[in-house]
C-alpha cells in the first residue's frame, strides 16, 4: 500500500511555476500536456522549460527522487541522452572554427590505425550527420574500451556508399566528437568543461558530475520502475553523456536562438551547427541539430523523430552545397538513457524554444506530441 501511495503521490504533486509570471495559457497549455504523460507512462518527474523572446518560464511536476520524494526544480540535473550530440556537434564546429579540423577529412588523419581501411573513405562531415555507409545504432556488447573501439573501425564493413544513406548511429556521431577532440589534442571532456560550457554560459552542466552537485541530480527509473543512472561506455561523453539543468539547457538553446550574444569563436560554433548538409524526407540534417522548414505539422514531425529514422537506414540526398536556413526553421533533437528522456527545439525567426526532462524513458511521439501542443502556445504567445 506504501508504495501505490508513493506512487500516486508523485503524479499528484502540483505544478511548480518557477516563474509566477507565465502567461495563463501558456501554463494552461503546458498542464494539459504534461500532466496526462505523468500518469499513462508512469513517469515520476518533468521539467519543462521555454523561451518565449528572451523571457524564461519553468514548470515542474512530481519528484526527482521516489524514494526521497524531491520535487524537481529548474536547476535539478537530468541525463539527456541523445541531445548530448548537440553538444558534441558545437564541440566539433568549434575545433571548425579555430581551423583545428575539417570536415573534408578523413579519420586516418587523427587515427593512422584507421588508414586504408573502409571506414576511412567516409569524411568527417559523413560522421557528423550518420552518413558514412550504415554504422548501427550501438557498439556491439564486446567493444568496451578504446582499444575495442578501434579495432571495431578497423574490420568494418560498409553496407551504402559515404553519403547516401543516413544511418542514426552513436558509433558515427561519437567518432565526429572524438576526432573533433584528437584534432584539438585535449580530451573530450576537458573540452566540453573548461571551453564549450563556459563560453556557452553553463554553470550547472557537466560531463562528470562533481561531488558538490549531486544531490541535484536525479535519479532515472528504467521499466521496472528500479532507479538508475547511466553507465560509462565507449563515446559516452559525446553520445549521451551530457547532465544538465532545465535552466541551463533552456540557456544553450536561448544561444542557439540568439548566437549573436556569445562571443565571436562560439558564435561561429553554434552557427556551424545550425547549417543543413542531407536531407532525409521532410527533414535536413545538420550537424547534430536536426531541421524543419517552419511551421511544420506534427505528422511530419513525428515522423522525423519516428522508430523508423532511428532503427532504419534511410535513403539521403547531399545538397550540392552546404545550406543555411532560407525561411523559418525548426531545430530540434530528442535524447534517452535507460532512465531519462529529453527532447529540445527552438525557431529562431519566432524566439521560441522548449526543453523537456524526465526521469524515465517515456516514448518519443508522446514528448513529440506533448512538445507540440505546448509550441502552438509558444507561439501564439510571440505574436
Amino acid at each position: 500500500m506504501a508504495s501505490v501511495l508513493a506512487a500516486l503521490s508523485s503524479c499528484l504533486l502540483p505544478v511548480t511555476v518557477q516563474a509566477a509570471d507565465a502567461p495563463q495559457k501558456l501554463t494552461t497549455a503546458v498542464d494539459q500536456a504534461v500532466r496526462p504523460l505523468l500518469k499513462q507512462y508512469d513517469v515520476p518527474g518533468i521539467v519543462l522549460g521555454v523561451t518565449v523572446n528572451g523571457r524564461q518560464h519553468f514548470f515542474a511536476y512530481g519528484v526527482a527522487s521516489k524514494e526521497k520524494q524531491t520535487p524537481p526544480t529548474k536547476d535539478t540535473l537530468f541525463e539527456i541522452g541523445s541531445v548530448s550530440k548537440t553538444f558534441a556537434a558545437t564541440v566539433a564546429s568549434y575545433a571548425l572554427t579555430l581551423g583545428k579540423l575539417s570536415l573534408e577529412d578523413h579519420p586516418s588523419k587523427y587515427m593512422p590505425a584507421l588508414q586504408g581501411k573502409p571506414i576511412d573513405k567516409a569524411t568527417v562531415l559523413n560522421f557528423g550527420t550518420y552518413t558514412a555507409g550504415g554504422l548501427p545504432l550501438q557498439f556491439p556488447g564486446p567493444v568496451k574500451n578504446d582499444r575495442d573501439m578501434i579495432a571495431y573501425f578497423q574490420q568494418w564493413q560498409p553496407s551504402a556508399a559515404p553519403g547516401t544513406q543516413r544511418r542514426y548511429s552513436n558509433p558515427s556521431l561519437g567518432l565526429f566528437g572524438h576526432l573533433a577532440a584528437l584534432a584539438m589534442k585535449r580530451d573530450y571532456a576537458q573540452i566540453m568543461e573548461t571551453d564549450v560550457f563556459p563560453k556557452l554560459g553553463l554553470n550547472h552542466t557537466y560531463v562528470r558530475v562533481p561531488q558538490a552537485a549531486m544531490a541535484d541530480y536525479a535519479w532515472g527509473y528504467n521499466k521496472a520502475n528500479k532507479p538508475i543512472r547511466a553507465n560509462p561506455g565507449v563515446f559516452d561523453s559525446e553520445t549521451y553523456g551530457v547532465r544538465i539543468s532545465a535552466a541551463d539547457l533552456i540557456r544553450f538553446v536561448e544561444a542557439n536562438i540568439r548566437p549573436d550574444t556569445l562571443e565571436p569563436s562560439m558564435r561561429r560554433a553554434v552557427e556551424g551547427t545550425h547549417i543543413g548538409y542531407f536531407k532525409t524526407g521532410d527533414m535536413v540534417q545538420g550537424l547534430g541539430w536536426e531541421q524543419y522548414a517552419y511551421p511544420v505539422t506534427l505528422d511530419r514531425l513525428l515522423a522525423g523523430n519516428s522508430e523508423a529514422m532511428i532503427q532504419q537506414p534511410n535513403a539521403t540526398t547531399q545538397f550540392g552545397a552546404p545550406q543555411t536556413p532560407s525561411g523559418p526553421t525548426l531545430f530540434n533533437k530528442t535524447g534517452s538513457t535507460n532512465g531519462f528522456g529529453a527532447y529540445a527545439l527552438f525557431v529562431p525567426a519566432k524566439k521560441i524554444g522548449l526543453v523537456m526532462l524526465a526521469n524515465k524513458n517515456f516514448p518519443i511521439p508522446a514528448r513529440v506530441t506533448a512538445a507540440y501542443a505546448v509550441l502552438e502556445a509558444l507561439d501564439a504567445a510571440a505574436q
